[in-house]
């Protein structure tokens, strides 16, 4: 059987690129009994029933998948939110970036629309701050502006020869991004909903796009994400500042809550792990632990 990678997913059709050439495939009933369903990026065996029409007959072991976006065999995620018009949202960053970390990826942080953020001290000096938060922690941080993507130059090194995720609020430029990467592109854009100060969802579905040397999957937008595959007692592993400090508590399994002689908690107090970020470790913890209650 010939081998290929799903490369977009639309109305029940996989669309499967092998040596240059794509081709327009169903799934096999088996994966309806069995509840698999191809997800972009799958390695997969095709069986061809014309010249460009088959069927995909099997899955190959998957390195990771993402449940939202659906996709699969990401090296990194490329988080993209904007400085301003919609506000920098870090609660959902971190909420993302659990997500990310729990799928063992590697993360780009790249903050758009820069040049709105530069109008005023006060949101220039907002948004250095999250960046330098970020950086801190250990991740990259990328600043573009504009419709012209001033800054998108930064962005090539990372994306080479890598298959990456871009994901983010809706509104904050990821189309234009991926359009300024390639132009060849021509991906919908849209303008922000001034009622509800978020973006039009442009992109309807997911899709692996050729950007420099690599590939670039292009997402719906989103604006909440459940944990439902991640347990409590686990969280700490995906707060980066988190997980290298706990085997310095004093009791294994210390929550960070209200356990004595926690590492995390000695670190907050000292200003070496930034208070919002607990914040949302604390809320997330919850979040979890009543979900459980609840089943």
């Amino acid at each position: 059987m010939p081998i290929g990678r799903i490369v977009k997913a639309l109305s029940g059709f996989y669309y499967v690129s092998d040596r240059d050439e794509i081709y327009q495939c169903r799934a096999r009933g088996n994966f309806r009994k069995k509840k698999i369903t191809p997800l972009v990026g799958d390695i997969v065996e095709y069986e061809l029933i014309g010249a460009t029409d088959g069927y995909v007959t099997a899955i190959q072991e998957r390195k990771n998948a993402l449940v939202r976006p659906p996709v699969a065999n990401i090296d990194q995620a490329i988080l993209v939110f904007s400085a301003k018009h919609p506000d920098f949202d870090d609660i959902l960053l971190d909420r993302l970036l659990v997500h990310v970390e729990s799928n063992d990826m590697n993360v780009v942080i790249c903050i758009t629309k820069m040049d709105l953020a530069q109008q005023d001290a006060s949101d220039l000096e907002a948004v250095n701050r999250y960046a330098e938060r970020y950086r801190t922690i250990g991740y990259p941080v990328l600043m573009v502006s504009g419709l012209v993507s001033h800054g998108i130059e930064q962005l090539y090194p990372f994306i080479n020869g890598k298959t990456s995720v871009f994901a983010g609020q809706s509104g904050v430029g990821k189309s234009t991004l991926l359009n300024a990467l390639n132009p060849s592109l021509a991906l919908q854009t849209g303008d922000i909903s001034r009622a509800l100060g978020r973006g039009k969802h442009t992109t309807r579905h997911v899709e692996l796009l050729p950007v420099g040397d690599g590939y670039v999957a292009d997402t719906p937008g989103f604006s909440s994400l459940e944990f439902q595959n991640i347990e409590a007692e686990d969280l700490d592993l995906y707060f980066r500042e988190m997980k290298e400090r706990k085997s310095d508590c004093k009791f294994r399994g210390c929550t960070h809550l209200s356990e004595p002689g926690c590492a995390v908690k000695m670190a907050l107090e000292a200003g070496q792990i930034a208070q919002e970020r607990y914040a949302h470790y604390v809320s997330f913890y919850q979040e979890i632990s009543n979900r459980k209650k609840r089943y």
